[in-house]
């Protein structure tokens, strides 16, 4: 029913061979790969990390290697940011994200996830006309090539370089809404994590079911809220001056309810772990320890 993987962006310093033999090895039934441009620039964390290089697909080699550990590939995942302010930044963006979408064609990967961008210096309903100018095109190749599209809804806004509107404009359901009316297209759906919910004051379960038709892709992450630092500092302070990501179990999502409700709406597929707890990032061994802790709270709610 519920395939447990994890996002390999955590094991970047490692080849798509030893993802896919730790996959094997620790039980996990998927991975969802990570797809970033050779020449990347971007600095942020977690980006930049490239399992499957999507300019040089060795088609053959992947596949090979899938079958040899037997660990499929859940999605290819690319997180940029399609509407930058700066044109050309953007149309870079757009045309890797095309290339992945056809990469996944060629693999058999069915779906690709990503972000839809945002101008952190416009307001909602601008960012908006700026999807239906740009978006159309994107899920136009997907649907060429059959693969969805799994819209991460990370709100992207944690410092003051994200201010004040944050790079990534799908992050509540009122904003799906309007995107999927522009977009009526079921090729382009969420890749949900409830995580970015929880710091947004919003449940977290609700949208498994309002939006049960369009889970392409589910991520799991957890975060906790600090109280004390939100009565202090409040909503209007960039998000991570009062909440932090962590691993499962060790937040505040609600995860026998979120796991009652992906049985209940019938979804089938990949759930994977996204390490983002920077209480685990000491050394190569806390990672490894994130990764397995993770999946040792989540065994209570599927069969590994």
């Amino acid at each position: 029913m519920l395939h447990l993987g994890f996002v390999s962006a955590i094991l970047a310093d490692h080849d798509l061979e030893y993802v896919l033999k730790f996959a094997s090895e620790q039980k996990f039934r998927c991975v969802e790969m990570m797809c970033w441009p050779t020449d990347n620039a971007d600095a942020r964390r977690y980006a930049g990390v490239s399992h499957i290089d999507v300019d040089n697909l060795d088609v053959q080699h992947i596949q090979k290697l899938t079958q040899k550990y037997g660990v499929y590939i859940s999605g290819l995942g690319y997180y940029p940011n399609p509407l930058d302010p700066d044109p050309a930044k953007a149309e870079y963006y757009r045309e890797h994200i095309r290339k992945v979408i056809r990469a996944a064609a060629k693999l058999n990967v069915p779906v690709v996830n990503t972000f839809i961008g945002r101008n952190p210096g416009l307001n909602i309903t601008e960012n908006l006309k700026l999807f239906a100018q740009h978006w159309p095109e994107i899920v136009k190749v997907a649907e060429e090539n059959n693969v969805k599209i799994g819209i991460e809804n990370c709100p992207m806004w944690f410092t003051d370089d994200e201010w004040p509107g944050g790079k990534n404009l799908a992050t509540t359901p009122a904003i799906w809404d309007r995107m999927f009316e522009i977009i009526p297209s079921r090729i382009l759906g969420l890749n949900y994590d409830p995580s970015h919910l929880i710091f947004q004051i919003m449940d977290e379960v609700r949208p498994i079911y309002d939006y049960k038709d369009r889970l392409h892709h589910i991520h799991l992450k957890d975060v906790k809220l600090y109280r004390e630092k939100l009565n202090r500092v409040g909503i209007m302070a960039n998000p991570l001056e009062y909440h932090s990501p962590k691993l499962p179990g060790l937040g505040d999502v609600r995860w026998r309810d979120f796991f009652a409700a992906l049985t209940d709406v019938r979804y089938r597929g990949p759930v994977c772990i996204e390490v983002e707890d920077k209480a685990y990032e000491g050394s190569a061994e806390d990672v490894q320890t994130a990764i397995l802790t993770a999946r040792n709270y989540l065994s209570q709610f599927l069969v590994l």
